[in-house]
């Protein structure tokens, strides 16, 4: 009995060193909310997915290797909290880390550096009515890329991040294309660098994209800064950013503002696309409130009008939205739930 006591508490100890030393955590966000668009005498009415925020299911962890060097992994896909999906994949995010003092080292599946800097600067993010809906400005299926003109994330990538230095912050990375014969084609390079310091929130972000043919290649150029300045309970916030490639140029200009309000913030944001090489040029205007039960429950609602010009086309970045018809406006509000876990 006593032989076997001291092999249960020898276990035990090595149990609780394990857990001490590594961890894994799951964590997730489900969000829905009731929606109404309208556009060209057009009306639909029904659930959206992820208005305040995007609806997802992950599992991430860190293991510690000793010496100040640890190991992470991070997997993460998004969830149809309307109607369920109809599959699941670590499409969000799916990466595997080493981490230490020279920073940190990711492979894998990742936001791309410009991406961020579009979420970060924005009062809706890149979710619902109000979303800024900034990313692959020229096209969304260009010809060649993987993703489109500038993509949310890249596969198949390679990234480093800086660690702390002060309020410093940066990532450089790369995706490869993986194309036979042409190693180039579809693959993409960027670079983040940042300043945050007290209310202070600085960055600016570049990213190349590869597209075309093996023949007749194109390189899509992508560039933001955005700034946000914290004035106590008022947050603005701004943030420029343009692309460039195949004959065309689409530059975004963006203002916003997030205010402490009773129990929640306001959130406004105004948003101009303009199309340098004709008259397709679009503006959004969104406002909305969000209400908090808890620190992980929210109640939100959503208003926003984006006017088309010319031949534009552009929709809101409601999963419930329409694509508009060539020169029309679209008018949508939404109210829902946001929880996170």
């Amino acid at each position: 009995m006593k032989r076997l006591l001291l092999a249960l508490a020898a276990a035990a100890a090595a149990s609780a060193s394990a857990q001490s030393t590594s961890s894994v955590t799951l964590f997730g966000v489900a969000d829905v909310s009731v929606a109404h668009l309208s556009t060209s005498g057009k009306n639909v009415t029904g659930l959206a997915n992820g208005g305040n925020a995007s609806s997802r299911l992950g599992f991430r962890g860190v293991e510690d290797l000793g010496g100040g060097l640890k190991a992470g992994f991070w997997l993460e896909g998004g969830i149809n909290v309307d109607d369920g999906g109809s599959g699941f994949k670590f499409d969000r995010r799916s990466t595997v880390s080493l981490l230490g003092d020279f920073g940190e080292l990711r492979l894998g599946r990742d936001k791309t550096p410009t991406y961020l800097n579009l979420e970060t600067f924005h009062a809706f993010g890149d979710t619902g009515m109000g979303g800024i809906n900034g990313h692959s400005l020229i096209s969304g299926s260009a010809a060649g890329t993987a993703e489109g003109s500038s993509p949310k994330r890249m596969s198949n990538g390679i990234s480093y991040l800086l660690p702390k230095m002060g309020g410093l912050y940066g990532q450089v990375a790369h995706s490869f294309g993986e194309e036979a014969g042409n190693t180039s084609l579809k693959s993409a390079t960027g670079m983040r660098l940042g300043y945050a310091s007290g209310p202070l929130d600085v960055a600016v972000g570049y990213g190349i994209t590869r597209g075309g043919t093996a023949a007749d290649g194109v390189n899509y150029k992508a560039m933001n800064v955005g700034a946000s300045y914290k004035l106590g309970g008022f947050t603005p916030m701004l943030l420029i950013a343009s692309e460039r490639g195949n004959g065309a140029r689409v530059d975004l200009y963006s203002v916003g503002l997030k205010m402490a309000l009773g129990n929640g913030e306001l959130r406004a944001a105004y948003t101009q696309y303009e199309d340098k090489k004709s008259d397709n040029d679009s503006q959004r205007l969104a406002l909305g409130y969000g209400y908090k039960l808890s620190k992980r429950t929210e109640l939100y609602g959503a208003v926003a009008r984006l006017s088309n010009d010319g031949q534009a086309a552009r929709k809101l970045a409601s999963s419930l939205s329409p694509t508009p018809a060539k020169g029309k406006d679209i008018t949508g509000y939404e109210v829902g739930i946001r929880h996170t876990f």
